[in-house]
């Protein structure tokens, strides 16, 4: 094969294989023969220029430098969106829409997810990639046709001879933008502040080489300047976007009334902390392009589509102070005290800093300026510092060696990165924590018994404090004279207290062991735990290889939860509850063996009952539920919108069922029971 040949060869293999990695995740090569391809069409076209082809994919390594960007006016402007805040503003668009329009009829909607990141416009000439152009003030944008070309999810090249403006957005990945971060601070470089930033930043590059260093991605949601047919619904349009070469989007709903555009939303902002993208809320179109056509746009946007923003999850403030906190485990973590700043829909305070090692990554300093994130119902967290507003006198922090706490040296266990303090009996930071997790809600849930009372009772009465350790909550009952002699306990408390406690001892066995506090041991574990082995002393009992072959249990925490059980320490612990009358409920005995030795995991949304219901037969019927995918899985049921776990299960073989075919599977009458 000659030089000529040799290149469009690559070239159409390579365009295949991106195909294939980036659109459908189905990649037939490894990276590295794919990257030795690549380098090959590279050096075939540094010796023969003349026959590179115009929509060559090694352009995605990005081009030699430019002094500045291009002006270019939009085919048609890039206009803004009014928003919309709750569902009051929601009925209020959809009554303006149907007023203008002078109908009643319900208007059908797509929901699509509102990106955060970069606006970009691309225009193709009979298939190929001719121009990339930010959105700019909507009228006049930059042209940066190099820097998009490094993207290596729009195409070069469209399936069809397609001429006209695509739309969308481009965005930075959570998990690249974390590992660039990360690859910054140890660098001793400002970290990005968001997703959003890195992405729009990098577009403004004038080194596109430096553009592809950051593993930017591309979603396309419209059509600009364009003289073909049109497709009959904007549901349509994200198809027909498809069907160009730009990857497939799943995430959209069609909506026919108000009450399904707000369940839609909520659903959306419910699950928006574990999408691997930055969105900052959702665009509801009309779905009628002939609708969208007769509603025209006002002079700021079109009149058929409204945002409906989310709160922001990202905020800047001033770190006042860096305190140190002491968990039930003895672990020792620095927390960040804040000015007061409104992120992710609450007033935030205080935020973590995780670990001492951490910390020094990110170099934060107090008085210095930070990014705060909060993501849903996560624990706020300081991303990192603004360096660029840092004072001059700013000064480092110095990692404690000793408790804050109890005074005892901190030590840090090989292996690990956190301090720790070894003074387990003695710490008091440690004996509260211990308490507040036994009595909290998803454990032994004991009324009247919070975090308060706990720090007051360690230490009333003076020199005789009610509770010393876990065991002690059990005799209380004998020491009810001192708990009505205390300020503010009359007999009704002392009493619904001490009747909690009572009714506390017979609570189901994964409340129990969840209430232990064993490392790495959750909700989720400690129920599986109780599944199958059914009594305390199965659990107590079991070997570490019998703890591993629980599904969702791993080999570390195997041997964490079997070493746990054999510590002198923790076997006086549970001997004592035992002694005070805790006999924790056996986990309930499956009704059938339909399902005996089978591992099933849902995923996606279920129509016909939640996941916990199904998880429930699944048991009842002798198998277990899982909540990932592994190899020990037997079949994972699909609903709408599965991702991660559905693409995992097909990787590796797993059964997948649709929710049709898993009711199928279980005894008449079960579903309606």
């Amino acid at each position: 094969m000659d030089a000529r040949s040799r290149m469009e060869f690559l070239q159409a293999e390579l365009t295949r294989h991106a195909e294939l990695y980036y659109q459908f995740e189905k990649p037939e090569i490894s990276d590295t023969e794919y990257d030795l391809m690549f380098r090959e069409l590279l050096e075939l076209e540094a010796a023969h220029p003349e026959w590179a082809a115009v929509d060559s994919i090694t352009k995605r390594v990005g081009a030699a430098p430019v002094e500045g960007f291009e002006q270019w006016r939009h085919g048609v402007p890039m206009l803004s969106l009014d928003n919309a805040f709750g569902a009051a503003e929601l009925a209020d668009f959809d009554t303006r829409l149907k007023r203008f329009l002078g109908r009643d009829e319900a208007i059908e909607y797509l929901v699509e997810l509102k990106y955060d990141g970069l606006s970009l416009s691309l225009s193709y000439e009979a298939g190929v990639l001719v121009r990339a152009v930010t959105r700019g003030d909507g009228t006049t944008g930059e042209v940066v046709t190099a820097n998009a070309r490094t993207i290596r999810d729009i195409p070069l090249r469209l399936k069809e001879e397609f001429s006209g403006e695509v739309r969308g957005e481009v965005i930075m990945f959570k998990s690249v933008f974390a590992s660039l971060n990360e690859d910054r601070i140890s660098r001793g470089v400002s970290p990005f502040a968001n997703p959003r930033n890195a992405a729009s930043g990098g577009m403004r590059q004038l080194d596109s080489k430096l553009v592809a260093e950051r593993r930017l991605n591309f979603l396309a949601y419209g059509l600009g300047a364009f003289d073909g047919k049109l497709p009959e619904s904007q549901l349509g349009v994200m198809e027909m976007l498809a069907d160009l070469g730009f990857g497939r989007q799943s995430q959209h709903w069609v909506c026919g009334s108000v009450d399904e555009l707000v369940a839609v939303t909520e659903q959306v902002l419910a699950s928006r902390a574990g999408l691997d993208f930055g969105i900052d809320g959702c665009v509801v179109k009309v779905n009628s392009i002939a609708l969208q056509r007769e509603l025209g746009n006002t002079a700021r946007g079109p009149r058929w589509a409204t945002a409906y923003k989310f709160p922001s999850e990202q905020a800047f403030t001033t770190l006042v102070d860096i305190g140190q906190q002491v968990g039930r485990t003895g672990v020792v973590t620095p927390v960040a005290h804040l000015e007061p700043v409104y992120v992710g829909g609450v007033t935030v305070s205080r935020a973590t800093l995780h670990n001492y090692e951490e910390l020094a990554k990110k170099d934060v300093r107090v008085g210095d300026t930070v990014i705060v994130q909060r993501a849903g119902d996560v624990i706020p967290e300081v991303v990192g510092p603004v360096l660029e507003q840092r004072s001059a006198d700013a000064m480092a922090y110095v990692e404690p060696t000793e408790c804050p706490e109890c005074g005892t040296q901190l030590v840090r266990v090989e292996g690990f990165v956190a301090l720790r303090c070894p003074n387990r009996k003695g710490c008091p930071a440690q004996i509260a924590s211990k308490l507040v997790h036994f009595v909290s809600r998803k454990a032994m849930d004991i009324e009247g018994l919070g975090e308060k009372q706990i720090v007051r009772y360690l230490g009333e009465p003076e020199g005789n404090p009610l509770l010393t350790d876990v065991p002690s909550i059990y005799a209380l009952k004998d020491r009810r004279e001192e708990l009505l002699g205390l300020e503010r306990m009359g007999e009704q408390s002392v009493a619904n207290l001490l009747a909690a406690i009572e009714a506390s001892k017979n609570q189901p066995l994964a409340r129990f062991v969840f209430a232990l506090g064993i490392p790495l041991v959750g909700e989720r574990t400690a129920a599986d735990l109780a599944r199958e082995f059914r009594t305390l002393e199965g659990i107590r009992d079991a070997t570490a290889d019998e703890l591993d072959d629980v599904p969702d249990i791993g080999t570390r925490t195997a041997e964490e939860i079997h070493d746990w059980f054999r510590e002198p320490e923790n076997e006086s612990l549970i001997d004592a509850l035992l002694d005070a009358g805790l006999e924790p409920v056996e986990g309930a005995v499956p009704k059938g063996d339909q399902f005996a030795e089978k591992v099933f995991v849902f995923t996606g949304k279920l129509e016909q009952f939640t996941r916990e219901e199904a998880e429930a037969w699944v048991m009842d019927l002798g198998g277990k539920a899982a909540g990932s995918v592994s190899k020990k899985t037997s079949y994972v049921v699909a609903g709408p919108g599965a991702g991660s776990k559905l693409a995992k299960a097909e990787s590796l073989g797993v059964v997948v069922l649709t929710e049709a075919e898993f009711v199928a599977m279980l005894p008449e009458g079960m579903l309606g029971a």
